[in-house]
């Protein structure tokens, strides 16, 4: 793992030199940025392998900084590292482009495997083919692109890794704890509603404007990408 190289801005010095120096001794190769400006200088001028980020940063804070790097690289693994735990936050920081979201304090072996998860998502995903379809649905892999039939239709990082979850799963039934660990990388927690919020995101885009629709309820099991007929449940 020493060609591995990570980013983390965090303005909380002992902790960001704390995570530094654990995640080289694990393997890694670290840089570390103490402010929002250091980190977007940092993003804009190195390749990493994955991004760290603290959400209350000096300069520019963790949600804008997470926004930029999505822009300008769509590939990159990003997590957010915070102690900003609600749904609310979780959701920005998801909708910011952020591929998983850590609340501080947290064990180290939990974001050590987490972030193995994250880049073996990824190198996979760079093995991957280029267009996924499912009936006038087409997602470009490499352009992180999604259109139905003529329409462009514009999705968050968070919304198409969902999608493309559902796609390369078509036909199969898919859990809210397979979805929680596959797309958040966590165990599903049934206070929360995050996946039947991005759920009922990606039926706004992909669904409501279609007569055929591709996302379906199975109540009490989950749910499942299918062409169905016109208007059917």
């Amino acid at each position: 793992m020493s060609d591995i190289k990570i980013l983390i801005v965090e303005d909380h010095v002992k902790m960001a030199d704390s995570i530094s120096k654990g995640l080289e001794e694990s393997g890694f190769k670290t840089e570390v940025a103490y402010d929002g400006f250091i980190g977007k200088r940092l993003a804009d001028a190195n390749e990493y392998n994955l991004i760290m980020l603290d959400v209350n940063l000096p300069q520019i804070n963790g949600y804008e900084l997470c926004a930029g790097i999505r822009k300008k690289n769509p590939d990159v693994p990003i997590i957010m590292l915070t102690a900003l735990g609600s749904t609310d936050d979780k959701l920005l920081g998801f909708e910011k482009g952020a591929d998983d979201y850590i609340v501080k304090p947290f064990e180290f072996r939990e974001l050590i495997a987490r972030i193995k998860a994250l880049l073996k998502r990824s190198q996979s995903e760079m093995q991957s083919h280029t267009l996924l379809k499912v009936a006038d649905l087409v997602i470009d892999l490499d352009s992180k692109s999604v259109t139905r039939g003529d329409k462009a239709i514009e999705l968050t990082a968070k919304e198409f890794s969902l999608l493309e979850y559902l796609v390369r799963n078509k036909g199969r039934v898919i859990s809210k704890a397979d979805i929680a660990e596959k797309i958040w990388n966590i165990n599903f927690d049934t206070g929360t509603n995050v996946i039947e919020v991005y759920v009922n995101f990606l039926r706004k885009k992909i669904d409501r404007n279609f007569p055929v629709k591709l996302i379906h309820t199975q109540i009490g099991m989950g749910y499942v990408l299918k062409e169905a007929a016109p208007n059917a449940d």
